[in-house]
């Protein structure tokens, strides 16, 4: 926790904790933020059971990502998925993220290396953010 606490501070990390009704559900993490040039970051997210399927998830990545471009000022934000977890599948789909690659071996988990989807999107693609978008808000 303060590994997370310390990157939070030097803006290479933004943690976001996950309520429902008071209750911590999840965590959304931005981790990896470029800044510069790229002007990026990656999105991981997970949701107790308790609380899954209410599309909490959904709206929360959502609101993360829209702060991610209208606060924090980034361009893009990519999200990586294994292919067999079907549920982050569902979430990048109900927000419209498109995929943009495969990325064979890409990450170290459960003592093997495992292959992910590439999901990503820009400002320019949701300009009136994310959560507008799941909502169906028309645009301006």
């Amino acid at each position: 926790m303060k590994r997370l606490a310390k990157a939070a501070r030097r803006g290479t990390t933004y943690p976001f904790v996950v309520e429902v009704d008071g209750q911590f559900a999840g965590q959304v993490s931005v981790n990896n933020i470029v800044r510069g040039s790229a002007q990026f970051a990656s999105i991981g997210y997970w949701i107790d059971q308790d609380f899954a399927g209410r599309g909490v998830i959904p709206r929360a990545v959502a609101m993360v990502i829209d702060h991610c471009f209208f606060v924090a000022g980034l361009h893009r934000v990519e999200i990586c998925i294994r292919p067999e977890n079907t549920n982050s599948l569902r979430v990048v789909e109900k927000l419209g993220i498109r995929e943009i690659g495969y990325a064979p071996r890409f990450l170290h988990i459960d003592g093997e290396w495992r292959d992910h989807r590439i999901f990503a999107i820009t400002k320019e693609e949701a300009p009136h953010g994310v959560l507008a978008r799941l909502e169906g808000t028309p645009e301006h």
